[in-house]
């Protein structure tokens, strides 16, 4: 549990249903998938899916020029980001610049550069070399150009954690505030897909129909995480407030149930469960709270390392005013994460 109260004050999100809260609210509330068919040509066979951001259009919210230094996940990240501070009722410089930061989730960020960026130099030596593609050739580039953005001068952290990527920045968040470090946070997951990125995945036999990498997806989900005395004083309305957050590593042969009993004893008794990840491959997760409504962006919107981003701010989108939400996240190898939601006056 968190030493002092935290509110969800604002979300942004860009998905394969669209750009901002409104069209991924209408396919949640549908339960229509953004997912279409992956063009033959891309891996020469057909079969698959995936589900690209095609409605984001970044010259709708910066200049073209300016949009150009930009790789594609810096440029969700800074759109949703944007989106869930206006959503929070902040304009950017309202804040002390260094009492608000960002800790982002990320898998694929940068590989898309870095290959243009290896490109060049494989085919013309140093002097094929793109210098304004290098600095988006590593993951952190997203959080690190949000910030610049938007003018966020506090902690500045990534968390590339495989599939928990977004929740483990959810809890690096937390205790940046915990230890009186800032004030407010943005805080999620951000991934782009690329037909290279599938090509690679499909060479190690990661597209097929039982693996866990199906039906890729893209996007950034973003909250803004508040001091709930913080909030207070400026009279935000709430998306939501941060209850119990609980994670562990691996489960080692012969540990399972230790290492699930640490992580599921004592769960309240949800009114929505959402899963992220391998979480809803893991039979011990699945036979969870049996009736329970179950919320899996995955085959609605794709699946990614960082989506969980997506899936949290999903859940405080569909989570009723006083409910209580479990959101669940697993990666293969572990970290395993539970984060307990309790909605809030919600905003209409």
């Amino acid at each position: 549990m968190s030493s002092i109260p935290l509110v969800i004050t604002g979300v942004g999100a860009v998905s394969s249903a669209g750009v901002g809260i409104v069209p991924l609210m209408e396919a949640l509330k549908s339960g229509h998938s953004s997912l279409r068919p992956l063009p033959n040509q891309v891996l020469g066979e057909t079969g698959h899916q995936w589900g690209p951001a095609s409605d984001f259009r970044v010259a709708d919210f910066m200049p073209p020029l300016k949009a150009r230094k930009f790789d594609r996940s810096s440029q969700f990240a800074i759109v949703a980001g944007g989106l869930a501070l206006k959503d929070a009722g902040l304009s950017v410089g309202e804040l002390e610049p260094t009492r608000i930061g960002i800790v982002m989730g990320c898998g694929f960020g940068g590989i898309t550069n870095s290959s243009g960026f290896l490109e060049g130099y494989f085919q013309g030596g140093t002097d094929g070399l793109i210098p304004m593609l290098f600095p988006n050739t590593v993951p952190n580039a997203a959080a690190s150009n949000c910030s610049i953005e938007l003018r966020l001068k506090g902690p500045n952290v990534t968390m590339v954690q495989r599939f928990c990527s977004a929740e483990s920045a959810l809890l690096m968040a937390r205790r940046f505030i915990e230890e009186g470090r800032a004030d407010a946070m943005l805080v999620g997951g951000v991934d782009e897909i690329s037909p290279l990125i599938l090509k690679g995945f499909h060479a190690l036999g990661q597209l097929r129909p039982a693996a866990h990498g199906r039906g890729f997806g893209e996007g950034a989900g973003i909250m803004v995480l508040e001091r709930a005395d913080h909030a207070a004083r400026r009279g935000a309305r709430l998306r939501g407030r941060l209850g119990e957050l609980r994670t562990v590593g691996l489960l080692p042969t012969g540990r399972e149930a230790e290492g699930l009993s640490r992580l599921l004893t004592g769960l309240p008794e949800p009114a929505l469960l959402t899963l992220s990840g391998t979480a809803p491959s893991r039979k011990e997760l699945a036979e969870l709270f049996p009736g329970v409504p179950r919320l899996d962006t995955g085959p609605l919107l794709g699946r990614s390392l960082a989506m969980g981003g997506i899936a949290m701010t999903a859940q405080l989108l569909m989570l009723a005013n006083g409910a209580t939400g479990i959101h669940l996240a697993a990666s293969p190898e572990g970290p395993w994460y539970v984060v307990v939601f309790h909605g809030a006056d919600p905003l209409p």
